[in-house]
């Protein structure tokens, strides 16, 4: 039987608020922290119930923090609402967590592509398209989300893709996006988009560097698979 009680049931001293304010975070429990977070409990619910109630669903912090919206939504007492406080929360901590090699990581391999968009697609139910944007030493200047498609397949515009870019004085891109049904094998429309977008970046003069399919299964680049070219390239062969 669930108890009634409320945060306000508690001595003001024993309120996660104000234990925070007084103590600072530090101080307080991860059940407290989530308690911060979401607020507010469900009628006669304590919000310290709710947080309790999350840690149980997904064992830990970080079982939470890889949950999407929909998982987060499920557990009683959240809702939308709640999971999209949860999720922002979450994007926060990651976005002022220290990064590798100071604020501008060297992207200079597969695996270091990899393991900076993997966090952000392996949780999603549908299929997200980001870029990785970078400088002419192809150090990292950010992850930009660019299209959220449906299970079978992601649109997206080169204007979409290409405006992030210039905006952030990009000089180069990673793109990646996910398989949710765990297959990281190039589907023809992912071949296609790659193409298109790597010819409008040759016209931009903004390297298309590769592109990546994460899953489950895996991860593959479409440029060490040679599934696509370089716009002089193609012209090149044209004119033999």
């Amino acid at each position: 039987m669930t108890s009634t009680l409320t945060v306000r049931d508690l001595p003001v001293s024993e309120r996660p608020r104000e234990r925070l304010a007084r103590l600072g975070a530090e101080a307080l429990s991860e059940q407290e922290l989530l308690a911060c977070v979401l607020g507010r409990g469900i009628a006669g619910e304590s919000v310290l119930v709710s947080a309790r109630r999350l840690l149980a669903a997904f064992g830990s912090l970080r079982g939470l923090a890889e949950a999407s919206v929909e998982q987060l939504a499920q557990v009683h007492g959240i809702g939308p609402a709640k999971a999209i406080q949860l999720k922002a929360a979450v994007e926060i901590a990651r976005r002022v967590a220290p990064q590798p090699n100071g604020h501008h990581p060297l992207v200079d391999s597969l695996e270091a592509a990899t393991a900076l968009v993997r966090p952000h697609l392996l949780d999603k139910q549908k299929e997200h398209f980001v870029a990785l944007l970078l400088d002419n030493r192809h150090r990292l200047i950010r992850l930009s989300p660019i299209a959220v498609g449906s299970l079978s397949a992601t649109l997206v515009h080169p204007r979409e893709l290409f405006k992030e870019a210039i905006a952030a004085s990009a000089a180069a891109v990673i793109l990646a996006h996910n398989h949710p049904s765990g297959d990281p094998e190039p589907s023809d429309h992912d071949r296609e988009i790659t193409q298109r977008l790597a010819d409008a970046g040759s016209l931009l003069g903004i390297e298309v560097v590769d592109h990546l399919i994460v899953a489950t299964g895996g991860a593959v680049s479409l440029r060490a698979a040679g599934l696509f070219h370089k716009r002089s390239q193609r012209q090149g062969r044209r004119r033999r």
